[in-house]
């Protein structure tokens, strides 16, 4: 019999860390970059930030760590945090960017934030979706008495992935055809985030808890995004967005239906919705196909872009700071991540 979903009774997110980096780079100076590539396709300027929605993202330096940003955020979180970095059973390191193949960046931030030498750790990764994938393997290890506390992180710095496409875009003989598959890369940014996540018993009160949720895949669209290092150690990616999209919304769709059945939660009973940041098309296109009321929706893409693994739980966390998520509130967390696959977790506040 097929698995119906994920369910939890005992586990909260005790504290949250967030790390937003100090440089802006507006759409607006992107598009001045790209003014040969403009003039010479006869593109409109002010297109990207219209498509999009995205006004501007933030970065760090290029040679920024994944681990750097993500021991910051782990600092961050601890600090707000009841628990005690000794008493961290569990490290995960969740982001796309990694700072090696070997060894592992969670040992990395280990390292950085002096974690006990009895904390497990590991990465995990599966593009924009590893934050939530990470969040439920601990959340599971949790319900199961195997572990009481976990830290889980993902540092993303997509500067060097912009770099490349503002450099590969003005040297190459590209049409307005041919440009489309780097687009998506205009539209990446840079941030941190971690979340102490623990037993219900150690949390404080109103800690959101993790109640439940289910997985959708559809790896027939796995050639649709794909990043790799190009020569030199440079990042390279390329989108079929249009193409990912739509399968994007049937898998998200398939799985809306189950997430659904399996938690009992439907949208009028839901409080507030929170997507993988991607822009404004993607955004709407979600909503109206799970029918769900654009209001209960909470956006950071306009002011930090698409920062992969990092957006969704970043945006959660600055939701619940605004006040936009309170005690008592039911939230639906829709997690993508190309390969394709889609998670979809209820949180309860």
């Amino acid at each position: 019999m097929r698995p119906r979903g994920m369910q939890f009774q005992s586990v909260a997110i005790e504290a949250m860390g967030t790390v937003i980096p100090p440089k802006a780079w507006t759409s607006e100076s992107i598009e001045a970059r790209l003014e040969p590539l403009y003039q010479r396709l006869k593109l409109p300027t002010g297109r990207l930030e219209l498509m999009t929605g995205i006004r501007e993202r933030h970065f760090w330096e290029s040679d920024k760590l994944p681990s750097e940003a993500s021991a910051e955020a782990g600092e961050a979180a601890l600090a707000r945090s009841r628990c005690s970095r000794d008493s961290m059973d569990v490290l995960v390191h969740c982001g796309v960017c990694r700072d090696r193949l070997e060894p592992a960046t969670a040992a990395y931030v280990h390292r950085a934030l002096g974690l006990s030498s009895t904390c497990q750790i590991f990465d995990v990764s599966n593009a924009c979706l590893g934050f939530l994938n990470g969040l439920t393997l601990v959340a599971s290890m949790i319900e199961s008495g195997q572990i009481r506390r976990a830290l889980v992180v993902s540092g993303e710095n997509g500067r060097p992935l912009l770099e490349r496409t503002l450099k590969t875009l003005l040297t190459g003989n590209f049409s307005r055809r041919t440009i489309k598959p780097y687009f998506a890369n205009l539209t990446i940014g840079a941030g941190a985030v971690a979340y102490v996540v623990t037993h219900i018993e150690d949390a404080p009160p109103f800690a959101p808890q993790i109640r439940g949720g289910v997985v959708e895949t559809d790896s027939a669209a796995s050639l649709l995004c794909q990043g790799d290092s190009a020569t030199g150690g440079e990042l390279e990616m390329l989108t079929e967005a249009e193409e990912l999209l739509e399968a994007g919304l049937k898998v998200a769709g398939r799985g809306w239906t189950r997430f659904q059945q399996h938690l009992g939660w439907n949208p009028e009973n839901i409080d507030r919705v929170i997507c993988h940041q991607v822009g404004r098309v993607h955004q709407r296109r979600l909503l109206e196909t799970l029918a769900i009321d654009a209001s209960k929706d909470f956006i950071t893409y306009d002011t930090l872009g698409n920062v992969g693994s990092v957006s969704l739980p970043l945006t959660l966390a600055r939701a619940i700071e605004a006040g936009a998520v309170r005690h008592d509130h039911r939230v639906a967390l829709l997690g993508i991540g190309s390969g394709l696959s889609a998670m979809m977790l209820g949180v309860e506040v």
